[in-house]
């Protein structure tokens, strides 16, 4: 029986990885597969060597600095000495995969990288690394195919997981009346992040935003989207003050039903772009992280949309622009003039039109079939 081994980093990485599981054990049940994962791998059938849920942390705090290389250290040597995979599949999370890649591949065992670093946005250095140390890049965006293949990388696009995996928007009077919304409101959501750090340097400034708009315009309500995979405890540390509607799990439904959007930059804004709901991207972090990303970028542009586009059509605003101000203007904007909204839903559509509608997953899950045998 073939051996397959899986590496992901954080919840999103947890979700593809368990739709390629589930086109491939459809392509063949008695493949063996353990890995790094979640919830959602687990329930796909997966032994885990680790819960991914210490790894999704995002700094260079010694602390995570050691867990990553310890993590590192016991996985290859567990690969390398006990497991024996004949592939193994590496899911997005580039810091920690592009290093074990070096490490898999002295030790001769096949790699495979599914939605690999995006290097055409910063550090390119990194597709050298890619070029040494990976068998196979699977890529998800139409533009990343030629780019690989420029540097002499195997590539197959795959089309983006989020075409097939999308849910259908939600029914607006349903979801509503099921979280006590009033009908004759605007609803405008607020999604401040995945990750602790994203909360503690968003969640203040996007809460101070809506109570501001709402108190400007009393016909405007506001929830705020809680992230699956952190608990409750830490979520309710960042909304002490506040009473607005708190949802957790129904991220899509949400996204599709909303009136506008206030989002941390991430891939919640393509899902919002594919249902064609108005947003803004706000993002702050530590200034030396700022510093540093602007040192490495290869684009000035920030959300998905943006950047498939080759266009600003998402407003962007972006460490010490964040403010209540400048949000709250450009919510308005996408609220009240109806030219320029109607203006911005046009071009979100067009952004899908430029996706493939191929199923990500199964196109994966080929591949990995293939390099298996």
């Amino acid at each position: 029986m073939k051996k397959l081994f899986i590496v992901t980093g954080e919840y999103s990485g947890d979700i593809h990885a368990s739709h390629v599981i589930q086109a491939l054990q459809n392509l063949d049940s008695d493949i063996i597969i353990e890995g790094i994962g979640g919830e959602n791998m687990l329930k796909a059938g997966v032994k885990l060597f680790e819960n991914h849920s210490k790894m999704s942390s995002v700094g260079l705090s010694p602390q995570i600095i050691i867990n990553h290389i310890m993590l590192g250290k016991r996985l290859v040597d567990y690969l390398v000495n006990d497991f024996k995979p004949d592939a193994v599949l590496l899911i997005d999370y580039g810091g920690f995969n592009i290093r074990i890649a070096g490490f898999l591949k002295k030790a001769g065992i096949k790699v495979l990288y599914y939605i690999p670093p995006q290097v055409w946005a910063s550090r390119k250095g990194r597709i050298k690394k890619i070029k040494k140390n990976v068998d196979e890049v699977l890529c998800i965006f139409p533009f990343e195919k030629p780019l690989y293949e420029s540097y002499g990388i195997k590539c197959r696009y795959c089309g983006h997981p989020l075409i097939s995996q999308l849910s259908e928007k939600a029914g607006r009077n349903d979801f509503f009346e099921k979280h006590g919304f009033d009908k004759n409101k605007k609803l405008v959501s607020i999604f401040p992040g995945s990750r602790v750090f994203e909360l503690k340097y968003l969640m203040n400034i996007f809460i101070k935003t809506a109570n501001f708009l709402q108190k400007k315009h009393p016909e405007l309500q506001f929830c705020v989207s809680h992230a699956p995979n952190l608990s409750d405890e830490v979520y309710n540390k960042f909304l002490k003050h506040t009473d607005f509607k708190v949802i957790k799990g129904e991220n899509q439904a949400l996204l599709s039903v909303s009136d506008a959007l206030i989002l941390a930059s991430g891939t919640v804004a393509l899902e919002a772009c594919l249902y064609q709901t108005p947003m803004i991207i706000a993002y702050r972090g530590p200034w030396l992280f700022y510093f540093i990303y602007l040192l490495v970028r290869c684009i000035k542009r920030v959300s998905l949309p943006n950047i498939i586009a080759d266009k600003s059509i998402v407003p962007e605003i972006i460490q010490g622009d964040v403010n209540v101000t400048k949000i709250s203007h450009e919510i308005e904007r996408l609220l009240y003039d109806n030219d320029y909204r109607n203006n911005n839903i046009s071009q979100l559509g067009e952004v899908k039109s430029l996706l493939s509608d191929k199923i990500s997953s199964k196109e994966a899950a080929d591949e990995v079939y293939k390099a298996l045998q």
